[in-house]
């Protein structure tokens, strides 16, 4: 059993980090008799002059409504270099690391974290240090696992701001376009549209065609409904061309929801407006289920080092949660399935995903 074990926050925040962290603390002190270490802006702070705090139960008192996390994060950091777009990780801020996890009588550490942080975690445990992840993203799009934190919440977000926008699209006889987070995979474009009641939706999984929101609009207006409220995710794409980036540099996408605004007004002559949803989406506090899923998730990810696992991240799967790992949890993206129910259900009740094949004159 472990005397000692840390927990750190990596890549970005999302709705449910700090119930995660309590439920850990709690069950590691009241169960198992382990005190807690947490380190500060994810694996960067056991580089250097070390940055912790000491967690018991009363600095972790209040935290499950609270948004953010308590212990810092960050996107990016020394343990991860890309080079010709692979991600390399050099061995030296690793050894640095493990020793001052030593100094500082940290035995375990939990590591809360998507692809990028849970791939950082692998290394650790690689080189024999006992590691739990626990998966953290948004987007829903780890394979390993049903649901990740913070996704319900984010659709509840973006089902709001479509519920705002419909009025005023109403109002106006406009074009409404929300831009949603969704790099790879289209889940809370696809649920947030389904359940804000948007007329088109725009994933990453289903290249679109301009004629094919174009005929949209107009096959609208043409049946009396003069609005259109069109949600696209960050990483959708034109038939022929790639995601669209606000900054290339840094890979940063954003702007396809502008330009979505400003070929459609151009092609239908509707007044058209665009709303980025943003941060918004992963700030603020955590609804019901994300944070009875964080605490799940805290709880069985202490439970599994106190059992002797290592090299595991939690998930949850037919409401269960169970414990994979780490090389598998992230070996593969959860995608929309083109012909999935999701998909299916949102057609039949007359939503478009602008691919070439919906052209059609009843569209």
């Amino acid at each position: 059993m472990y005397k000692q074990i840390g927990i750190l926050t990596g890549g970005g925040d999302a709705p449910g980090l700090n119930a995660v962290i309590r439920a850990a603390v709690r069950t590691a002190i009241g169960e198992f008799g382990m005190s807690v270490v947490g380190i500060e802006d994810s694996f960067e702070g056991i580089l250097g002059e070390t940055h912790t705090q000491k967690l018991t139960r009363k600095a972790v008192s209040g935290l499950l409504p609270q948004g953010g996390t308590i212990l810092g994060t960050r996107n990016r950091g020394s343990f991860v270099k890309m080079v010709d777009g692979v991600p390399f990780f050099p061995e030296m801020p690793i050894g640095e690391a493990l020793a001052n996890l030593d100094i500082l009588g940290i035995e375990a550490l939990i590591v809360l974290g998507g692809e990028g942080t849970l791939a950082i975690a692998q290394q650790f445990h690689n080189r024999g240090f006992p590691i739990i992840g626990v998966p953290k993203t948004i987007d829903n799009d780890l394979a390993a696992t049903e649901l990740t934190f913070g996704f319900m919440t984010a659709i509840d977000i973006a089902t709001e701001a479509l519920d705002r926008l419909h009025t005023t699209a109403a109002s106006h006889d406009r074009v409404m376009v929300l831009e949603v987070m969704g790099r790879h995979t289209g889940w809370i474009a696809l649920q947030s549209g389904l359940a804000g009641s948007a007329d088109v939706i725009l994933i990453p999984e289903i290249p679109f065609s301009f004629e094919s929101v174009a005929q949209k609009v107009l096959a609208r207006e043409k049946a009396g409904s003069r609005f259109t409220n069109i949600v696209v995710a960050e990483g959708a794409m034109e038939i022929g061309k790639s995601e669209i980036y606000s900054d290339e540099k840094e890979l940063r996408l954003g702007g396809v929801g502008d330009y979505v605004r400003k070929r459609v007004e151009e092609m239908t002559g509707k007044e058209s407006r665009c709303v980025v949803l943003g941060h918004l989406q992963r700030g603020g506090s955590p609804n019901a289920f994300d944070r009875m899923l964080g605490t799940n998730f805290g709880a069985c990810a202490v439970r599994a080092l106190a059992s002797g696992e290592t090299g595991k991240m939690v998930a949850l799967q037919a409401g269960t949660i169970i414990t994979v790992p780490l090389s598998e949890a992230c070996a593969n993206i959860k995608t929309v399935a083109v012909d999935g129910q999701l998909v299916r259900t949102a057609r039949d009740i007359g939503i478009s995903f602008a691919a070439p094949k919906e052209l059609r004159p009843d569209d």
